[in-house]
């Protein structure tokens, strides 16, 4: 068989190929030569291995360094290798393609979302041109695949790299698990990739070497519940111990022009985070800060407000009247401050800070700092300026999704609460997580504040990217969804902002909030001077 084989190698690769039998489940190359399994007994599935090999011996340049990237990127990047190289050598041998075919890895349930079954559904799609996937990301693979292929051609290897990475991006943004020690390439004829890449060190595994030499390695969650896991996560047993309740909202659907009746369901927590010390609570600590800009001094006075509990007046305040009789009843000192008049004084204002807690906020900018953490300073500044510029009422949420089944909804601070050490310490613990499912949130924010008594409600969201979920691809569905629940709140008379850290923010937030409420802010470290001003835009803040 090895002799048959060798000189099969030798016929495609055009040099010697040594092919020896191996105690294993798959193919290894070493240098110039090839190990089998000694089970492969099916001819087609051992000529498939062959091939395989030559393709890699003859367009892949073999042990590029693997320290600085992640598992999950390696394996893309070893996929997306593997068929490039299995198409360049099809041009050359076009026979080769029934081979390969025929030996691709069996069609995974199209419910199955896991890592090894997207992976084997874009080999199938990669390798046979007329097979159909369902699968946003399969096809998003085989688009990018095409046009790299068009463009660069396929000799171009850094170009499928760019790829290969975006597309290991989309699964760490799809919260694709991956697990390097159980991960085998799927396709049964393809080898273990380890003759592409130098994990550094020869003792090591190749699926350990590549959790090993990942950038930013991160250790398993902490057992400790006075930490937080250094993924976003929290330690096991914590996270579910703060739900207040479910709430059921609707979504709008662009493309059917209607409410999705009970679409999305909003989960609310108190903030599990509350007395942990999470990593990044350090890093607030020693990292830079941004000084605290002035903030607009508040001298909103309205004209027509009536007075209340006043010494003397034009008429009675019926509730003030009210409040004396029961005060009698329970003998107790009334308040004499029985009249109300026409006159100047400052109209009373509740303002909802809403944060966009989702995963893509823990990411550092080009100052080492992150919009989660510009975030915690500007609410501190907001929470501070509550009482010396004439906010009357201030609460502080927050919100990240994982599918329209889990829009999680953090409070804060709430209405009526003190900014006090725990706000400072639960606002050092919190770390981002999962997606920005933004209509819902707003609908459930705006519901806190329908039973606000002061006249002048807003909310003002904080956020760093247009609506996003993994379980939505229209990359318009959510931005209109979001769109649909400003006007909702605004009919129902609650006024609502935006300030965006994006400098390509312009066209989403103009769609969603409209060309007045709404500010960009394209330097993280402008945060909190943009929220004063649009503080003053709302009307909760008015310059002197």
């Amino acid at each position: 068989m090895s002799a048959a084989l060798s000189l099969l190698a030798r016929g495609l690769a055009g040099i010697d190929v040594d092919v020896q039998a191996l105690a294993g489940a798959r193919p290894v190359l070493v240098g110039k030569r090839l190990l089998l399994p000694e089970d492969a007994a099916a001819e087609g599935l051992r000529r498939a291995m062959v091939a395989h090999a030559v393709a890699h011996l003859r367009h892949s340049t073999p042990a590029r360094p693997a320290r600085g990237l992640k598992p999950m990127g390696i394996a893309v990047a070893s996929a997306i290798e593997d068929a490039r190289v299995e198409q360049l050598l099809c041009r050359n041998f076009p026979g080769l393609r029934g081979w390969f075919a025929v030996s691709q890895a069996p069609a995974p349930h199209p419910k199955d979302l896991g890592f090894a079954a997207l992976i084997a559904r874009m080999d199938r799609m990669l390798a046979l041109p007329a097979w159909q996937d369902d699968n946003h990301w399969v096809n998003k693979a085989r688009r990018l695949f095409d046009e790299t292929a068009a463009r660069a051609g396929l000799e171009d290897h850094d170009a499928f790299r760019v790829i290969a990475s975006i597309l290991a991006n989309d699964l760490g943004q799809m919260r694709v698990r991956f697990e390097p020690r159980d991960y085998a390439v799927p396709a049964p004829y393809r080898d273990d990739n380890s003759y592409l890449w130098d994990f550094g060190d020869a003792d090591t595994p190749p699926d350990e070497a590549i959790a090993l030499q990942q950038s930013g390695a991160r250790p398993p969650p902490p057992t400790d519940a006075r930490n937080a896991g250094s993924d976003g996560q929290l330690p096991e047993g914590i996270d579910e111990m703060t739900e207040l309740g479910r709430f059921t909202y609707p979504e709008w659907d662009r493309r059917l022009e209607r409410l999705r009746a009970d679409w999305c369901t909003v989960i609310e927590k108190l903030p599990a985070w509350q007395g942990l010390r999470a990593p990044r609570e350090q890093a607030m600590a020693g990292g830079e800060r941004i000084p605290p800009p002035a903030l607009p001094r508040a001298r909103h006075l309205d004209r027509t407000h009536r007075l209340r509990r006043q010494w003397e007046g034009d008429d009675v305040d019926l509730d003030a009247a009210i409040e004396v009789m029961i005060d009698r009843r329970a003998r107790l000192q009334p308040d004499p401050r029985l009249f109300m008049r026409t006159g100047k004084g400052p109209r009373p204002s509740s303002l909802l800070v809403l944060l966009d807690l989702s995963a893509s906020a823990n990411d550092p900018g080009p100052h080492g700092l992150s919009l989660i953490d510009i975030e915690k300073q500007a609410a501190l500044l907001l929470a501070a300026s509550k009482a010396a510029h004439g906010i009357d009422r201030l609460a502080i949420h927050g919100f990240s999704s994982n599918t329209r089944a889990e829009v999680y909804y953090y409070r804060l601070l709430d209405f009526g609460q003190p900014p006090d050490a725990a706000l400072h310490a639960t606002l050092a613990a919190v770390q981002g997580r999962y997606s920005t499912r933004m209509g819902a949130a707003l609908r459930h924010a705006a519901s806190h504040l329908h039973g606000e008594p002061n006249d002048r409600r807003a909310i003002l969201i904080v956020t760093d990217g247009a609506p996003s979920d993994i379980d939505v691809h229209d990359p318009a569905y959510l931005t209109e969804d979001a769109r649909q629940a400003v006007a909702e709140a605004r009919t129902a008379g609650v006024r609502v902002a935006c300030v965006a850290v994006d400098g390509a923010a312009d066209a989403y937030v103009r769609r969603i909030f409209g060309w007045r409420d709404h500010g960009i802010a394209d330097d993280v470290r402008k945060l909190p001077r943009r929220l004063a001003h649009m503080g003053a835009r709302l009307g909760m803040l008015r310059p002197g």
